[in-house]
């Protein structure tokens, strides 16, 4: 039998329908991966090994009487530590909230619980999930499996760690500038962020309107069949698009890429310097959707200006967070976020509707860009995981952001966007290859990203 951790959602419900596998079994060998790799990588900040076993024992009792509730049930899955899960304490990663247990799921943590998953606890985020990077004065240094030294990104990034390390099938993330994407191309899985209101999000984040949901997995078809169960719909958020009945989004995944027009971006319009080893597996990752047929042209769409506009719209929330929490506990909030928080509150009613304007801007060229091509391909990011613990990628950033050029212009637009790894730099870290979907695009991205991934399959690190 494989390992347990070494399969996929679809491979592991199918052996539990078999009695090949029971829940139980690959709860426990979840919880022992966890247990041998944790310490060393701190990709959870809850462990909730009888929560677990309790899970798992009720699911192998649906299996043995044949009514699974759904295609993941039984299937260890993690959730984000921002998201809140009825009766556990959610500390956000932040000294400004307390151990009270949380009173009712969150909408993904509502459906995964509907559907059977089993909760393995919760991965680690930077302060309320702030930036694109996974450390906070709570929980610690979170690192990447590839090289301790280095980040895994984030801010989802313990649940990246978690999928690259084995410790759970699927992982719950969130993503409001990239914070799904990042941690997918720092540490080698597939990440997707569905597109604004896809998956509800109740109670809404912090930054909100940028705000997505989404899983990170190993491979293409658990994050839809993932999917599948998140996108359900939830009255608690007015947001949400409406869920069609049935809907399963591993339909049409297999069809290929022959015959769709892909438009390929080395650096969006100028707007990123690219490291030479990631621009190299980036150009090597178009050549073979090229190879297995699809129309690859090379533009540079013309784009607005747009990164002030996103500082102005990230950083104003995070000014209108700080109003909202205990006053005699932001003196122990990091202070990357404590800077960030400083500059929002600094900026005008009317610097908000600008940026507002800025980014409808954004979405109209983008939407002219995908009346020509059915999708557009980036990388991921334009470099490599750098040193842990570090908000800055080099000196003279002014914010995280000046490093993430490629992923938060499609939280500004609200498109669908993913990661999926594309082969590794010369320092062995790993390099991802962005797919972005029109509006309402979700299908493709799946079916662009399923035809890469066959054609080029992931390496994930040992379980060592």
């Amino acid at each position: 039998m494989t390992d347990p951790c070494e399969m996929t959602a679809e491979a592991m419900t199918e052996a539990f329908a078999r009695r090949r596998l029971s829940p139980v079994e690959a709860a426990r060998a979840a919880l022992a991966r966890i247990a041998a790799r944790n310490d060393a990588l701190n990709a959870f900040c809850r462990v909730e090994e009888e929560t677990a076993l309790e899970m798992a024992r009720a699911s192998e009792r649906r299996y043995g009487e044949g009514r699974p509730l759904s295609a993941i049930d039984g299937v260890p899955t993690t959730i984000k530590g921002l998201s809140p899960v009825l009766g556990w304490p959610n500390r956000r990663g932040s000294h400004a909230t307390d151990d009270t247990p949380c009173g009712e799921d969150s909408s993904s943590v509502a459906s995964l619980r509907a559907a059977g998953a089993v909760f393995l606890g919760l991965t680690t985020t930077p302060e309320f999930g702030w930036k694109g990077l996974t450390d906070s004065p709570l929980t610690g240094i979170t690192r990447n499996p590839w090289g301790l030294d280095r980040t895994p990104g984030g801010s989802s990034g313990g649940a990246a760690v978690a999928a690259a390390c084995g410790m759970g099938i699927l992982h719950q993330g969130s993503d409001g500038a990239g914070s799904v994407r990042i941690p997918a191309a720092f540490t080698g899985v597939f990440g997707i962020k569905a597109g604004f209101g896809r998956v509800p999000a109740y109670p809404a984040s912090p930054f909100r309107t940028v705000s997505h949901i989404g899983p990170l997995t190993r491979c293409v078809r658990d994050a839809a069949l993932m999917l599948n169960v998140i996108a359900r719909p939830d009255p608690r958020d007015p947001t949400a698009l409406p869920t069609e009945p049935g809907r399963d989004w591993r339909t049409g995944i297999e069809d290929g890429v022959r015959g769709l027009r892909i438009a390929y971006s080395r650096t969006l319009g100028g707007r990123a310097r690219v490291h030479p080893d990631v621009a190299a597996r980036v150009e090597a990752a178009a050549r073979t959707l090229a190879a297995i047929g699809a129309e690859i042209d090379e533009v540079e769409p013309d784009l607005p200006d747009h990164a002030d506009a996103m500082l102005v719209l990230w950083s104003t929330a995070a000014a209108r967070l700080r109003r909202l929490l205990p006053r005699d506990r932001l003196d122990r909030i990091d202070p990357g976020l404590a800077a960030m928080m400083e500059i929002g509150a600094g900026f005008t009613l009317d610097d908000l509707y600008a940026a507002d304007a800025t980014r409808m801007a954004l979405g109209r060229a983008t939407g002219a860009l995908h009346a020509r091509y059915d999708a557009l391909v980036t990388p991921a990011m334009p470099i490599p995981a750098f040193a842990a613990g570090q908000d800055l990628s080099e000196p003279g950033q002014r914010t995280w952001m000046d490093w993430s050029p490629f992923s938060y212009p499609f939280n500004m637009t609200g498109q669908p966007a993913a990661s999926i790894p594309c082969g590794f730099a010369a320092d062995g870290l790993p390099v991802g290859l962005q797919i972005v979907g029109p509006q309402h695009g979700e299908t493709i991205v799946l079916r662009i990203a399923r035809a890469y991934e066959r054609a080029m399959p992931p390496v994930f690190p040992p379980p060592g």
